[in-house]
């Protein structure tokens, strides 16, 4: 689904099933924030609040799955009408198995963002991240500024895992009709 200028909802997405939103299976850290602005704030779906950072660039959201997750692309919600300086204008993916091996996946330059940015996670074969660890960088901000500001944060992976189990094949003698009739529990 996408909304005014051919922008994607992410929250429509999920309502649709095109994705899953999976950082609630995460464990978020941040690299610092101010206190009352901090993952709470960042994950409580309301695009009034923000996670405002309190020191040096560059400002690191941790994303730490218990276990090897396909990620698909991370929303971001920004507003630069109301944030200005404090908006993040370049933003790094980096994706690992911890913070020790972490490899920058994907770059993306921002211009005065107002909504969802949405960033495909893929691997040098096009398909979606399967990872332990996501870190958002914050490179740099609108206007030189220090601090930043994230309003939320969403982590999608596909609606069907396209990398999960490989799917059984029947012969063809069970695919009967007489087969067919004992496929399910009555």
């Amino acid at each position: 689904m996408q909304t005014k200028a051919g922008e994607i909802d992410p929250v429509i997405e999920e309502l649709v099933g095109r994705v899953r939103e999976v950082g609630n299976h995460a464990i978020w850290s941040l690299s610092s924030c101010k206190p009352g602005f901090g993952v709470d704030q960042l994950r409580d779906n309301i695009t009034e609040t923000y996670w405002q950072s309190d020191g040096q660039l560059p400002h690191l959201v941790n994303i730490q799955f218990r276990r090897k997750t396909t990620i698909r692309d991370i929303c971001i919600y920004t507003d630069y009408k109301l944030d200005e300086s404090y908006t993040p204008s370049r933003i790094s993916i980096r994706s690992g198995t911890n913070f020790n091996d972490l490899q920058e996946i994907e770059v993306m330059d921002l211009n005065e963002p107002s909504g969802w940015v949405v960033i495909p996670i893929k691997d040098i074969n096009e398909r979606p991240v399967r990872t332990f660890m996501i870190q958002i960088a914050v490179i740099s901000n609108h206007q030189n500024g220090r601090d930043t500001h994230m309003r939320q944060i969403k982590v999608h992976s596909p609606a069907q895992d396209i990398l999960g189990p490989p799917t059984l094949h029947l012969p063809g003698n069970f695919l009967t009709n007489e087969f067919q009739r004992y496929a399910t529990i009555r």
